[in-house]
Formats: structure tokens, sequence, C-alpha cells
């Protein structure tokens, strides 16, 4: 199949919406920042040149000034707080987790606690006080007190799930975990993102774009790029900033 093909059902799925006067809303998360590579070079690159807004999950056990100096140079970019160290401490037949319950709960909480307050130290209004757990897992028990201890938003990956704070999940990962752990089939990504505008069409979530600039191979880039560039090319699609999502599952009462 051609690129043209592989994206046309994109194409119809954006002019029912600009028919319809509406329009199709996307945002953008990407995981597992520490520190400037020039992969995080390229991603800021990309999102800049179209006026895109990226949410950078970093890890603030191994993160410092060096990130925060260069990410005075890209406004477009905010960040969240992912976990504290990035470390499974989950039993070896187990899903990885570092949220979860196998450590005290105050423990945790205190990494936690102590990662928003060294991220929103180095980067001041450009975080944002939004826990985006390593693996996207965190122990139900734990999301009830995050509010306690700083956090207003939490962001997974699916459907969200009643919280006692605002949850803002992605729901499109571009890459191939249990693969080729590159990018996933192009025309299967805008299969999914086609399928996520039909359900936010009827009231459902925006397009929640999941990404990991450090292991993109060149079909990721090349896939964010051409989607960059076709919705950029009708006015019924608009990239959000996290705070604009925040701010309105806030006001709607969660």
């Amino acid at each position: 199949m051609t690129s043209d093909r592989i994206w046309q059902p994109l194409v119809e799925e954006l002019a029912r919406w600009q028919r319809a006067g509406r329009k199709a809303e996307f945002w953008l998360r990407d995981d597992d920042t520490v520190e400037p590579t020039p992969a995080l070079d390229r991603l800021l690159a990309l999102t800049g040149e179209f006026a895109i807004p990226v949410t950078l999950a970093v890890i603030p056990a191994m993160t410092g000034r060096k990130l925060a100096v260069r990410l005075d140079e890209a406004p477009h970019a905010t960040v969240a707080i992912h976990g504290w160290a990035h470390r499974n401490h989950a039993p070896e037949d187990q899903k990885k987790q570092e949220l979860g319950a196998y450590r005290p709960r105050e423990a945790v909480l205190g990494d936690l606690a102590r990662g928003l307050s060294h991220v929103t130290g180095l980067h001041g209004a450009r975080a944002v006080p939004m826990l985006v757990p390593p693996w996207n897992r965190i122990d139900a028990g734990l999301v009830s007190d995050l509010g306690s201890i700083g956090f207003v938003a939490l962001s997974v990956y699916g459907p969200p799930k009643p919280a006692s704070l605002a949850v803002i999940n992605s729901n499109v990962d571009v890459m191939d975990w249990h693969g080729t752990r590159g990018c996933r089939d192009h025309g299967l990504l805008v299969q999914e993102i086609v399928a996520q505008l039909q359900h936010a069409f009827e009231g459902g979530e925006p397009v929640g774009l999941l990404t990991h600039h450090l292991v993109h191979d060149e079909s990721a880039w090349l896939f964010l790029e051409r989607l960059f560039t076709l919705t950029a090319r009708t006015e019924a699609c608009a990239w959000l900033a996290i705070r604009t999502l925040i701010g309105r599952s806030a006001g709607r009462g969660k």
C-alpha cells in the first residue's frame, strides 16, 4: 500500500470533523527524558517546526540542570514527573512496576513527593504537577493520595478510570514494544488514530499520542513528521497543551 493510501482514512476522518465545524484534538506525551541528547534535540525541533506542544515525562532521580537549560530554548515543551527513578520493584514473575504494592506506601509517596519537588525546582513554571507512572502502572490504592502530595493530574495509558484528580491518558503508542521494538506499522497506527477520533467525535477523549524519543528508529520519526504535516493542513485539527486538558478536566469535576 502506498503512503498516501495509508493516510487516506485519517484525511477522510478529519474532513468529517471539518464538515461538522469541529476540531479533532490531539496531544503529545514523550516518556523517559533525562538529559539533553541528539534524539531530544530532534524531537524538540520537529515539534517546534509544527508548533506542537509536547509534554516530556522526566525521570526525577536521573535529571538535573542541563535539561532545564536546554528546555529554556523550547517554550513549547512542558515537563511532567515520570515516577522517581524508573526502577522496577515487582517480582520477576510480575509486570514491571515502580509505583506498586511491593514497597511501603509511605516510601512510594515519599519518592513521588521528592520527585515533584525536584523537577519543579529545576523547571519552575514549565513543570506541570502531573504524574506519569513508569510502565504506565500504579497501584490503584495510591491514586487517592496523589493530591495530598501536590499532584493535580495522572497520565497512564488507555481509557481513563474515575479518580480523585484529573486523568489525562495516552491512547496511541507508536512503539512496537513486544515485536520489533521500533515503530509500529504506519497503517495500523493510522487506523488506531481514526478509531480514537471516532470515539472522540461521540464525546470521548482526544488522541493522546505516546512517544519515546530515545528509542525511535527512522520509521518512528517519519511517522511523526507525516502525521504533523497532515494535521497542519486542516483547520479541523488542534494539538493541545497539557495544561489545557488538565484545566478542562478540573472544570468538569474530573
